[in-house]
């Protein structure tokens, strides 16, 4: 992709998520997100009915006086943006492949921060850590991160989210928002990294994924790459035993991922390529808000 290229790429992706993020996340990101941390602002003295666990006991004995410790709600919020950009996120079947819709997803949700002043940040992972970009604020930044999203090319075509999972632990000190987007077509492990990672962050999963994922059409004889390991075989699409075991596995991927974010309590959404990602995101901010 040239450079010319690239701008007229990063230019249409902000255009098409402009309308998203003025008439619909202004107002729900900043309802689903604002006030979910807490910063220490001052000390004062203890008062009647004050909750004796926000007590200073070091302040408290160096001044012979009960002092308390007074929080404010976090007016700037950190969001991580954790993006798969595995060989998997390549399959798509229609309007467009996984990954175009895992770009516009995470430049929507940059543009909301950004709207709200808050810092974004970028993880692209593979089966290892591709590329980390710090958070900061502004327009210009955003747009560099949505250029790296479409012109980074991966050294690897395999998947690890655990492994971006352990890397947010470590790069982040501080409570952040994370959007985890990624299609979730990883045999490892990661439900405990999760766990973890959900006590310390608000971690927010993003699946993507394409109609043909979870169901096969009937076309016949059809031969499949498997994207991340280049495993190809033919498959028999006409046989409705083969559909509905295809059909079988999808549901129990899906049952397994409803298992883990609930166990982790990490808030989560679907995204269908053939769907409107704005109505998928604007029902998971509602949630939140409604759940808060």
């Amino acid at each position: 992709m040239t450079s010319e290229e690239l701008i007229k790429k990063v230019g249409r992706i902000e255009l098409a998520t402009r309308g998203a993020v003025n008439n619909l996340f202004a107002g729900e990101y900043h309802a689903a997100f604002k006030g979910r941390g807490m910063s220490f602002a001052e000390v004062r003295e203890y008062q009647e009915g004050d909750d004796v666990r926000d007590i200073d006991w070091n302040v408290t004995a160096r001044l012979n006086k009960p002092y308390i410790k007074v929080f404010e709600e976090e007016r700037e919020l950190t969001v991580m943006l954790m993006v798969d950009i595995s060989g998997s996120l390549d399959f798509g079947t229609g309007r467009c492949i996984q990954r175009e819709l895992v770009a516009e997803l995470a430049a929507t949700l940059a543009f909301s921060a950004t709207r709200n002043k808050d810092k974004v940040g970028l993880v692209l992972f593979s089966d290892h850590i591709e590329k980390f970009i710090p958070p900061q604020k502004g327009r210009k930044h955003v747009l560099r991160l949505i250029s790296e999203l479409l012109e980074y090319q991966p050294t690897s075509r395999k998947t690890d989210i655990g492994e971006s999972i352990v890397f947010l632990m470590k790069a982040m000190k501080r409570r952040c928002i994370s959007f985890l987007i990624s299609d979730f077509m990883d045999t490892k492990d990661f439900n405990d990294s999760l766990l973890l990672a959900s006590k310390k962050h608000d971690v927010v999963a993003l699946q993507v994924y394409d109609k043909r994922m979870a169901e096969l059409p009937s076309v016949g004889l059809l031969k499949v790459c498997d994207a991340e390991t280049g495993h190809e075989q033919y498959v028999d699409t006409s046989s409705k035993k083969v559909r509905d075991e295809h059909a079988r596995w999808w549901q129990e991927r899906i049952n397994e991922l409803d298992r883990m974010f609930n166990k982790s309590k990490v808030d989560y959404v679907r995204v269908c390529a053939e769907d409107d990602y704005v109505s998928a995101l604007k029902t998971l901010f509602s949630k939140r808000v409604r759940f808060a």
